[in-house]
């Protein structure tokens, strides 16, 4: 397939040397951020590494720059941010919603349409799915660069099914790109917008269980040899964005123990509306608010999977990761992204092992005990 996917998105006069508008996420690596950007790239290197990825395609920077100089999107942009105060937070409202209106009323080009619909036909051909139901996720190329934190500035919508709704979705991902807080914050970091392209990542649903965040580093102190998980039922969402408190795991990174952990109440979760076919919020029931969400053998399974990441890595990653109910115990938790973590991996590294509650004295107080390690 990565033949002739290759040559998806590409006129005649296209495959001498211009990029392709669109791709397969296999077709990418971690060096084709300025094509895919952060995300599509990253899902591209893990694919190629040999971890679990729900296929997908991304519309390619070239392809979100062919449908922006198409209409009057470039010159409406222009106008509206030319001489824009970003502290002004009337004027970047008004600036934003004007320009987000613009592009999500610009139709693609029948060619650009033409090759995001096959995309997605044979996406669905690929998972023996109809109307298959996907991710939608913006991929800024300015995503998870040093010193800078795009990631999480730009849409995400999830459980989208048709090829129109998929389309629809891909432009309103790109007018994420002109968010007040996007707007501002580039403004604020003095990046022009010339130097922050839009790629769209597709990507098959999984149809979360349960779903979360992992990071082979404690977010907390920085201590490089613990895994943390948080995890809540349904999509990840829910810990993403804060809006519960989510089941907490510590993960011993060398014997893969589970050295602490603290199982909340979890009142609402993201699921799909069996009646609408939608992702929407729904409160969890209340016999299961307090259940944990993760059995023991999950835990130790995307800890393992983390450190094959980061290893692959050779720093500390931040990854969302899910458990799709649809598929059998041992091959059904996936990765759905994975970026270097930012905060603790710019700083020196510090001696943890010789601080309290460390998996180094787990480690040496269960060797004391005479208990077996590994």
């Amino acid at each position: 397939m990565g033949s002739e996917t290759g040559m998806i998105g590409r006129t005649a006069a296209d495959r001498v040397n211009a990029a392709p508008l669109v791709c397969w996420f296999e077709e990418c690596r971690k060096e084709s951020t300025p094509l895919v950007g952060g995300k599509c790239s990253s899902l591209g290197e893990l694919i190629n590494a040999g971890v679990r990825v729900p296929p997908g395609f991304a519309l390619t920077t070239e392809g979100y720059r062919r449908f922006m100089t198409q209409g009057a999107n470039d010159r409406v942009v222009r106008s509206l941010l030319a001489g824009l105060d970003a502290r002004d937070p009337d004027a970047l409202a008004k600036a934003s919603t004007q320009i987000r209106a613009a592009i999500e009323a610009q139709p693609f080009s029948l060619e650009l349409e033409d090759l995001i619909a096959e995309c997605y036909r044979r996406l669905g051909v690929r998972c023996c799915v109809p109307a298959l139901p996907v991710a939608v996720r913006s991929s800024a190329t300015a995503e998870d660069m040093p010193g800078a934190s795009f990631a999480g500035q730009q849409d995400t919508y999830l459980w989208i099914r048709g090829v129109d709704d998929v389309l629809a979705h891909v432009r309103r991902c790109i007018s994420s790109l002109y968010t007040e807080r996007a707007i501002a914050y580039r403004a604020e970091r003095g990046f022009g917008d010339a130097e922050v392209a839009m790629s769209v990542g597709v990507q098959k649903m999984a149809n979360s269980f349960t779903a979360g965040v992992m990071f082979t580093i404690h977010p907390a102190n920085g201590d490089r040899s613990v895994i943390v998980i948080d995890s809540n039922f349904g999509f990840g969402e829910s810990v993403v964005s804060g809006e519960v408190t989510p089941d907490h795991f510590v993960v011993n990174k060398i014997t893969l123990d589970i050295i602490d952990r603290t199982i909340s109440q979890k009142q609402v979760c993201y699921t799909v509306d069996p009646v609408t076919q939608k992702s929407c919020a729904m409160e969890v029931p209340f016999e299961r608010q307090r259940v944990q969400s993760l059995i023991d053998d999950e835990i130790t399974q995307l800890a393992w999977m983390g450190k094959q990441i980061e290893k692959h890595y050779g720093c500390p990653m931040d990854i969302e990761w899910a458990v799709d109910k649809d598929l059998p115990s041992g091959g059904n938790i996936f990765i759905l992204q994975a970026r270097p973590e930012t905060v603790w991996s710019s700083r020196r590294q510090s001696a943890v092992s010789g601080s309290a509650g460390t998996a180094m004295d787990y480690i040496l107080s269960g060797m004391l005990a005479g208990k077996k390690v590994g």
